[in-house]
């Protein structure tokens, strides 16, 4: 584990229990938030009120920031990449996989799902006629700057979220499921020379060899997160109504590519975690077998071949699982549409004591609606990336260890024939965030148009 992970950990656990007691996984409940005047139940103020900043990079207000906080963008779509290809679109879950000093290299997913064809070349390409897969950049954290981008995995679909290893490479998860055969992307047929639904192997240092990880199943994937102590990978689910999380025990650790075996969560005394539970509850967890991961598609059809298997062996039931984010012993992850307000819940699981918790559980929409993404800070604190339906402009939120929650940034993208574009973009999400390892950057996406933003600027102890 790196150090800047072990400090982060001992500082958000160390103020939890301050409020909730030593023994305590994760926040205190929401109710006991002081109330502050003229903030919607459950906020904070946090940083204090945002503004526009205009971007470093185009002097453009893309962002809505608070005080004293400064940013600059890349890796624009269909801007030209170092390697002569233009930037795919749909940016999404993005994480750092290896660090050289200043010198940080990120892997960076792109949602494409149709059938505009493959953007890298043949060595790194899985389906020659999709348009997904991910792109690698180098950026200098001492500078501010991007040095160099490229391809590293084409060909395949819906690369949503993922997550990084301890062996510097990404994990980028398919979310669409698809057998191989004829398929229809907007009223184009294409002939798929493979099936599809599987995590993707993309080293730091090169292109990825576009094999599928079939052992980690085939299903509506999002986010994954490793466990380095074990090297066991975990998983999230973006499925409505059922979906779970599991956990990959690879046969070799760090080779995820010689095989494993595929579990499902088990709650103890709880078969649904979907609604009826409280802040604070916790759970002992057991795991049951997924005996065919590689069958994603059930007998009816539905892509939902492994939940189904994992919950009638007694498995427990999420629903739409998606950011995950593991820090020591503990795997993060949240229900974008879970508890009884249905506007999210994040979740924490101990692997060292096989013990699940209900971190948080929005209590309506006005406090937090549809957290997506998730990453800790070095200091302690939470981003959440917000993926609200909502007709309003999307948003990221600090979560702090005493369990404030507070508004960081919002989406400010209205633009007026800028590399093309016009119009209102503020409704779209914000996705891969992750901090570099001195935490004094904050990468984020906004999913479209498509870039990528730096953002820094007084971060807090206590905040993020």
């Amino acid at each position: 584990m790196r150090p800047d992970s072990v400090l982060a950990r001992r500082r958000f656990l160390a103020l939890s229990a301050s409020t909730v007691g030593a023994a305590a996984l994760g926040l205190s409940p929401f109710g006991r938030l002081l109330a502050q005047a003229g903030l919607p139940a459950g906020r904070i103020a946090g940083f204090g009120p945002l503004s526009p900043v205009a971007d470093a990079t185009t002097g453009l207000p893309l962002l809505k920031l608070p005080a004293g906080f400064s940013y600059r963008s890349f890796g624009w779509s269909t801007t030209p990449m170092s390697d002569g290809r233009p930037t795919p679109s749909h940016h999404d879950g993005m994480g750092i996989v290896h660090a050289d000093g200043a010198r940080l290299t990120l892997v960076r997913n792109h949602e494409c799902d149709g059938a505009g064809g493959t953007f890298g070349d043949a060595s790194m390409t899985y389906d020659p006629d999709v348009d997904g897969g991910t792109t690698t950049m180098v950026f200098d954290a001492d500078k501010g700057e991007l040095l160099e981008s490229r391809a590293s995995l084409s060909g395949t679909l819906r690369n949503c979220s993922g997550g990084i290893t301890p062996w510097r490479s990404w994990l980028s998860c398919e979310e669409q499921v698809l057998d191989r055969g004829r398929a229809v992307f907007d009223e184009r047929v294409v002939d798929l020379k493979h099936a599809h639904g599987f995590v993707f192997d993309v080293p730091f240092d090169r292109a990825s060899n576009a094999e599928p990880l079939v052992a980690m199943g085939q299903r509506v994937h999002e986010a994954a997160a490793v466990h380095e102590a074990s090297g066991d990978v975990y998983l999230t689910e973006d499925a409505d109504p059922f979906a779970g999380f599991y956990r990959f025990v690879p046969t070799v650790k760090g080779e995820l590519a010689r095989g494993g075996t595929l579990w499902m969560l088990k709650a103890e005394g709880a078969a649904d975690l979907r609604r009826g539970h409280r802040n604070g509850d916790r759970f002992k967890a057991s795991w049951v077998r997924i005996e065919h991961p590689e069958r994603g598609i059930g007998p009816s059809g539905k892509t939902d071949g492994n939940v189904r298997e994992g919950l009638a062996n007694g498995g427990s039931a999420f629903i739409r699982l998606e950011g995950c984010y593991a820090q020591g012993d503990t795997i993060y992850f949240t229900s974008t549409s879970g508890g009884d307000a249905n506007s999210g819940q994040v979740w924490a699981y101990d692997a060292k004591a096989s013990e699940l918790q209900l971190v948080f559980e929005s209590p309506a929409q006005e406090t937090l609606y549809y957290p997506d993404n998730l990453a800790m800070s070095p200091r302690g604190g939470l981003i959440l990336c917000q993926d609200s339906y909502r007709k309003e402009a999307q948003s990221l939120f600090g979560l702090t260890p005493q369990g404030g929650l507070f508004q960081f940034a919002e989406n400010n993208g209205i633009y007026e024939n800028f590399h093309g574009l016009t119009g209102d973009y503020s409704n779209s999400e914000f996705a891969g965030a992750c901090f570099s390892p001195d935490g004094r950057w904050l990468f984020v996406n906004v999913y479209t148009p498509g870039f990528t933003v730096a953002i820094t600027g007084p971060w807090k102890e206590v905040l993020l």
